[in-house]
This record gives structure tokens, sequence and C-alpha cells, in this order.
């Protein structure tokens, strides 16, 4: 057997046992993809990151996600807890960043009372329809509909009550394929007091609910941005463990900050 440094994480929250979980484990070198995946799939968090130095140049690591199902292209909890990670073991750096595969290179910095703030690529939408996924959310017909080439979903509802009752099919909306469904409104007269609210479901990359998600919160930074009228808002995202976001634009970049906690800290013995 092998051992490997494991870090379990909940991201984009101040409290264990909210926002979500993810895995971080860093590798001499990569493995076969098979054997990422079945760690994905022991794991069975949202996301499991890889990390390995990275070697070209461009970047500190380069880094992987794993669901429980597949690799995916982009990952922002998992990205902020595996800068808390590294930050964590060299408190003299106050920045980290990786090189991935589709999505460029990622940043993570200190950010003060926020804990760390994460830059993503903006993801940009435009007006849609999508009458085959709309009667599966369980609720309402969204007042708008917007969407990426790369299957960023963003669904307005009218209130943030709305959002939070949704009822969704899932087992429906993953045989649509692994595209990320943003249900999201105003957060006026949310307990969270967030300017924005928003729930996200990605069953069909084995994820039916997720709790915190910095992809899609990507996408709603100049969704809301525009409506907003200003760079700068509060994001809360409704799951049931909850998780919070501070979002801002700047340029073809998405900053999210967002604090993270350890909760586990070990080894992960690994054939071979």
């Amino acid at each position: 057997m092998t051992s490997v440094p494991y870090v379990h994480v909940d991201a984009f929250t101040a409290t264990p046992l909210a926002g979500n979980q993810a895995a971080v484990m860093t590798l001499d070198a990569w493995p076969d993809d098979a054997l990422l995946q079945r760690i994905g799939a022991e794991n069975m968090f949202a996301e499991t990151a890889f990390l390995v130095r990275d070697a070209s140049g461009e970047a500190d690591w380069e880094l992987r996600w794993f669901t429980p199902e597949l690799e995916i292209r982009l990952c922002g909890h998992a990205t902020l807890a595996s800068g808390h990670v590294l930050l964590c073991a060299d408190p003299a750096k106050d920045r980290v960043t990786f090189r991935t595969r589709k999505a460029g290179v990622l940043e993570v910095r200190r950010d003060g009372d926020a804990g760390y703030a994460l830059a993503l690529p903006a993801i940009r939408t435009a007006p849609a329809d999508y009458p085959g996924a709309v009667p599966l959310l369980g609720g309402p017909t969204p007042r708008e509909i917007w969407r990426s080439p790369d299957r960023y979903s963003i669904l307005l509802f009218a209130s943030a009550d709305e959002v939070c009752a949704l009822s969704p099919d899932f087992k429906a909306l993953a045989a649509l394929g692994d595209d990320q469904f943003i249900c999201t409104a105003p957060g006026k007269g949310h307990a969270s007091g967030a300017d924005v609210v928003s729930r996200v479901f990605v069953p069909g990359a084995g994820v039916d609910e997720d709790s915190a998600t910095g992809s899609a919160h990507a996408a709603l930074t100049p969704f809301w941005v525009d409506r907003l009228g200003r760079a700068s808002f509060t994001a809360h995202q409704a799951s049931r463990r909850g998780a919070d976001f501070t979002c801002r634009l700047d340029g073809d970049r998405a900053w999210l900050g967002g604090h993270c906690v350890t909760v586990v800290e070990g080894v992960f013995n690994l054939p071979g």
C-alpha cells in the first residue's frame, strides 16, 4: 500500500459540518485515471481534488477534480479547499495557482476577513429555452432561463421562497446529461440576508443537489452584476448544509470569497 496525504475540508463556510465537502489529496505523479475515479467513488464527496506539482512553470500545482461518477471540467469549492490546505501548510505564502486541463490557470489568495478569494473564469450565459427541464424542477415556471454552451443553465425565479420550495425529479434531470441547473432569485426576505439566493442541481454528474458550488457562482456573478448594477454582491446557497459567498466581477474573472474549515486530516492508503 502507498500512503497519500488526505484532508477533508468544508468549503464556503466558517462553521464545520456546513458548506461543501471536498477531499484534497496531493500526489507525486498522476496514476491511471481509472484509479482517480475509484478514489472519487470511495470518498463519495461532490468532488475529490487531486494535486501534483506543476512542472510546466505555468502554475504551482496541477489540479483535477472527480465526482463519484466522473471527472469534471471546473470545480470551485474543491479549488478553494485546495488553496486552503496549501496555504495553511505554508503561512508565508499569500497565494497559490493551479493549472487545470479545461479551465485554465486558477488562483486562491488570502483575503482578510473573507478567508480566501478564488478566481474563476466568469461564465457568460444568454437567454434561451429549456422546455424539457422546466417541468422537472418541481416548482413554478421560472421568469427567465439563461444558458451557456458548456451546459450551465441559470433559471431565475421570482423569490427565494420559490427556489427553496423546489422539488426536482432528479432521475429525469439526470437523463438530460451533466447539465448544471442553477436556480436563483433575489435574496430579499431570506433569513441569510444575502443579496442573492440559489440552489444547484447536477444529477447527471452524480450530485443531485450540491451544497456549495463555486462554478455556479462563476456564472451567477456576471448574471447578477448586470441586474444589481454593481460589481459585487453577497450570495447564499440554500442547500441543506448552507453556504455563503461574496461575488465580484473583475473583467473576465469571477472572484468568489469564502471561508474553509479543515474537518479531517490523515492518510489515504492506495494499492500498489
